[in-house]
């Protein structure tokens, strides 16, 4: 039994018997680390919540963010053992279990990808499919070989000589009107406007079919098998604190973020918010009754099957090394929704 754990049954005990004033020895909280996959922003809101409401201690966690960002390498520390948990996704632990890596998903705290590709809204582009009739997408070297092979396998019209790399610089899709561009739900449309004056049509993958979890609680077989415990209390707190973000007082929470990230305002962190309540980013699916996190053997093998469609992943892959259900879809914090 680990120290907090031990700290907490006692307590529980104190309470059962009527103890008053008892001299309660000190017990170390657990400390873990949790890398994300970007620079701090309101989709890593609930961890920044539980550590600055307490909910972390209150489950006998002291808990270090490590900010991700493009110099960051966090998936590397995790397979170094430098860090506890990894904002990881369920193809990179598909890749990780062909490359003998044990790297395994916990929790999936988003039930879809917010990844969108984005058209300009005076073009005739009203549905998904609609998107073959232009002539450019832009899109990053990643979405190319993923949901880009995706979309040419179901879907007509879609062709090699639409691809034109991203590079992160939304001025070539603004001013060709000819053009669509990916982004991210929270993200892009945002700036896109500030910069434009108009509102791009929004079309998100996973509403259209291409619908992997995201922003996983990753870690390794090594911390599942010893210290199964601390993972449980680690994606119970992080569930716990995605509601008090999302349907709470965020300011602490919100106010870490900026200190990690000066570059991020109240306005786009307010847009984000809006834009994972309205999609259902974190909460559809199973999440509405069993709980933010929630993962089903059903869902990760749809999208396993995706993968082996496009030739991205072979169809013997033992992909159900990449993952674990037993940490979740157990209803925790759903009384906390408000």
């Amino acid at each position: 039994m680990t120290n907090a754990r031990i700290f907490k049954s006692f307590v529980a005990a104190l309470s059962l018997t009527g103890a008053a004033a008892v001299s309660m020895p000190a017990y170390a909280l657990d400390e873990v680390t949790y890398g994300t996959n970007w620079l701090a922003q309101a989709e890593h809101g609930g961890f920044y919540q539980a550590v600055a409401d307490g909910t972390y201690e209150k489950y006998g966690l002291k808990v270090t963010i490590v900010q991700g960002g493009p110099q960051a390498a966090n998936r590397s520390l995790l397979i170094a053992g430098k860090v506890d948990f990894y904002m990881g996704s369920p193809l990179g632990e598909m890749d990780a279990v062909k490359e003998g890596i044990p790297l395994i998903d916990v929790a999936a705290i988003f039930q879809k990808d917010p990844q969108v590709l984005l058209a300009h809204p005076d073009q005739g582009i009203e549905t998904f499919a609609d998107l073959a009739k232009l002539e450019s997408i832009f899109m990053g070297k990643d979405g190319y070989v993923t949901y880009f092979e995706w979309m040419k396998k179901n879907f007509e019209g879609f062709s090699d000589a639409q691809y034109k790399p991203y590079t992160f610089n939304p001025a070539p899709f603004i001013a060709d009107p000819k053009s669509a561009q990916q982004g991210y739900l929270t993200s892009e449309p945002y700036e896109i406007e500030k910069q434009a004056g108009w509102a791009p049509k929004v079309f998100l993958l996973a509403d259209n079919g291409y619908n992997p979890y995201s922003t996983m609680i990753t870690t390794t077989a090594t911390m599942v098998e010893t210290k199964s415990d601390v993972v449980q209390r680690f994606v119970d707190a992080s569930i716990e604190g995605w509601y008090n973000y999302l349907y709470g007082d965020n300011k602490a929470a919100n106010d870490l973020i900026k200190k990690d990230n000066p570059e991020m305002t109240d306005g786009q962190i307010e847009y984000s918010i809006a834009k994972m309540k309205e999609y259902g980013i974190v909460e559809s699916a199973e999440a509405l009754d069993k709980g933010i996190g929630c993962m089903t053997d059903d869902k990760y093998k749809a999208f396993f099957d995706a993968m082996v469609q496009i030739g991205v992943q072979p169809a013997d892959l033992d992909y159900k090394k990449a993952y674990t259900t037993q940490y979740v879809c157990k209803g925790v914090g759903l009384a906390l929704k408000k």
